[in-house]
């Protein structure tokens, strides 16, 4: 099949129904298998978590939240991308807004955290948004020079710090420290990548770094947030708490072996000795039952969607295109490293989820909200190539 620009009449962009025919056939496919695939097997393991609790509903709903997430994805993909560039104030301004509701009598606190808001039938976090803003918002304001190969001035490079703060002292007051910490990662990554000089880079990183620290050391963290971070370093100080928790989830993936010990055959798992199994420490299932060759797996298809993202960010076309691909990419690697190293016990519990794999809509819709992001920019580029 062709492809051919047309003259008058012509689509946004200056190309034809064929070209849009033909970016849809060469769409990183590797991307969007890996991506189902981790769903897929999600599924399976959030049943296995929660069957002798609530049957199949949990299953049922992971597979609701997984529809919904291909479906926003794919209304992403097929969006021209200057609009995405328009709207990115608009989505940065509703995550802000969502994030400043949380924490009104409107938000609910949920595990220690007031990061969700109640609606009819299900709840919301708008932390989860707040990501996906960053990567958009990030991108507009310091593509602009990126486009005519020129570093970002100085006041782009604050006014990008700013706008990153907004969100993450908004999500850190929930507190939610392992969510502040995925867009401190986020900024840091699409800053550096920007071309900003490295003294900039490293004033950025220092404030971030302590307004973390604050958050730390102050009384801005709740007692169940304190208890985590304590069970990391010493899981015997919280025995019937996080350190509980910690423990078994080490039991756990140890007992798994090589090849594990069956589908709903786990007996942690089965025994729901794992509070909140299905969420934070998923993982866990997946190393009990599959072993050590099925948790291998997961492991390689989450490292498949990192390096996908790496190679589209670095064909990206454009300096938008491309620092929205690396936000993408530094908010995936940073959370799945952390989720499997608080699984493993070298890393402290944080309550990340881990990407399509973990049971939550609000981080299924924002993963695959990003593989729609993704993919938009791979296409873009293939046009632009062409």
């Amino acid at each position: 099949m062709s492809v051919t620009r047309t003259a008058a009449g012509a689509p946004p962009g200056g190309w034809t129904a064929d070209s849009r025919q033909l970016s849809w056939t060469r769409s990183d496919w590797g991307l969007l298998l890996a991506a189902s695939a981790l769903c897929g097997i999600g599924a399976l393991l959030v049943w296995s978590a929660t069957r002798h609790v609530d049957g199949a509903g949990y299953l049922v709903r992971h597979l609701i939240n997984t529809a919904i997430g291909v479906t926003l994805a794919v209304l992403v993909i097929r969006t021209d991308s200057r609009i995405i560039r328009a709207l990115a104030p608009w989505v940065y301004l509703g995550a802000v807004l969502g994030l400043v509701l949380v924490l009104s009598p409107l938000g609910s606190t949920i595990n220690g955290s007031r990061s969700w808001i109640q609606v009819p039938g299900f709840s919301i976090q708008p932390a989860e948004l707040a990501k996906v803003a960053l990567c958009v918002g990030l991108a507009m304001i310091l593509a602009e020079r990126g486009e005519r190969a020129a570093p970002p001035p100085r006041a782009d490079v604050w006014l990008a710090v700013v706008i990153a703060g907004v969100p993450i002292l908004l999500v850190l007051a929930q507190p939610d420290l392992g969510s502040a910490l995925v867009l401190v990662m986020l900024t840091l990554g699409v800053v550096a990548v920007s071309g900003a000089s490295r003294w900039w880079l490293m004033s950025a990183a220092a404030l971030m770094a302590a307004g973390v620290f604050a958050a730390v050391r102050t009384d801005l963290l709740d007692p169940y947030q304190r208890a985590r971070l304590t069970a990391f370093a010493d899981p015997g100080a919280d025995p019937t708490g996080i350190g509980y928790q910690v423990q078994q989830v080490k039991i756990a993936i140890g007992s798994g072996g090589w090849t594990g010990q069956g589908l709903f055959s786990g007996r942690q798992t089965q025994g729901g000795f794992i509070p909140f199994q299905q969420t934070d420490f998923v993982f866990s299932v997946a190393g009990e039952e599959f072993g050590f060759i099925g948790a291998l797996i997961v492991v390689a298809l989450l490292g498949l969607v990192v390096v996908r993202g790496i190679l589209i960010a670095r064909r990206a076309q454009d300096s938008f295109g491309r620092l929205v691909a690396v936000g993408v990419v530094g908010w995936f690697l940073f959370q799945i490293l952390e989720n499997l190293g608080m699984n493993l016990g070298l890393m402290p519990v944080t309550g990340l989820p881990l990407p399509f794999v973990s049971y939550g809509g609000s981080s299924m819709f924002a993963c695959w909200i990003a593989i729609g992001l993704l993919e938009n920019v791979h296409l873009v580029s293939l046009r632009r190539l062409y």
